[in-house]
């Protein structure tokens, strides 16, 4: 831990409506000889345009927490409130819709998808929520030159430098205009002055497009820009200034 982050007792919240939070979040994995609690007692309030950077140590559980606020796993005990809804009591295809239209997901290693080009990646989240073909390119090629692809567009991800696919990947989270963005160690597979540019271009859209963005991250670089620091510390979250 960084001589320079102090623990707070308690977690401080800005006022106003959360664009997603989660309540009293447990998760515990059962199934090997003997059961593991990641997550003991979890609670998180994010709100319109705010930027959060969740640390800590590896096998904390951040990527867990960052599963369980996504809706791609669901607790063991607690709530993930996206849009007024509890999506722990959605079933699966129920919770799909509401990661599509309310959170984007940004990991360390782009995933996209290589026989598609920059565009169609980009377009992907768009045609699943069936908006027409002509309309979801038109809407990723518009965010591909918000990230600075404009160029781009019809290079498949192997034509791109490491760079470039993570704006891709940052264009298709951003394309469905969500409330929040998921990251998940985004910078973490890139070179220094790479890692710096992705970082300058969040926070630049952030700016612009006022979408709040939950950063799971090691680089102590980039957390020192975002709005919070919070730190993943025995299954709980403690901020620190």
């Amino acid at each position: 831990m960084s001589d320079s982050l102090q623990p707070q007792n308690s977690v401080t919240e800005p006022a106003g409506v959360a664009v997603l939070e989660c309540r009293h979040l447990k998760k515990v994995y059962s199934g090997g000889p003997q059961p593991i609690q990641v997550l003991t007692d979890v609670n998180l309030k994010v709100f319109p345009g705010e930027k959060v950077a969740i640390l800590g140590s590896s096998g904390s559980g951040k990527t867990t927490l960052l599963n369980l606020l996504g809706g791609l796993d669901i607790p063991t005990q607690g709530q993930v409130i996206v849009a007024g809804r509890n999506a722990a009591s959605l079933s699966e295809a129920e919770r799909g819709k509401l990661r599509n239209r309310y959170l984007g997901f940004v990991y360390q290693f782009h995933h996209l998808l290589g026989e598609f080009t920059a565009q169609e990646n980009v377009a992907m989240p768009l045609l699943i929520a069936r908006l027409n073909v002509a309309e979801a390119e038109s809407r990723a090629k518009l965010m591909l030159e918000k990230v600075g692809l404009g160029a781009r567009l019809d290079h498949k991800p192997a034509e791109l430098s490491g760079g470039e696919r993570q704006r891709v990947a940052i264009a298709r989270a951003l394309v469905t205009e969500p409330k929040c963005v998921l990251l998940d160690e985004p910078t973490g597979n890139l070179d220094r002055q790479t890692a710096r540019e992705v970082q300058q271009l969040m926070l630049e859209l952030n700016k612009t497009l006022d979408i709040s963005f939950i950063v799971v991250t090691h680089d102590e670089e980039l957390a020192s820009t975002l709005d919070r620091k919070l730190r993943l510390i025995d299954g709980k979250l403690q901020e620190y200034a």
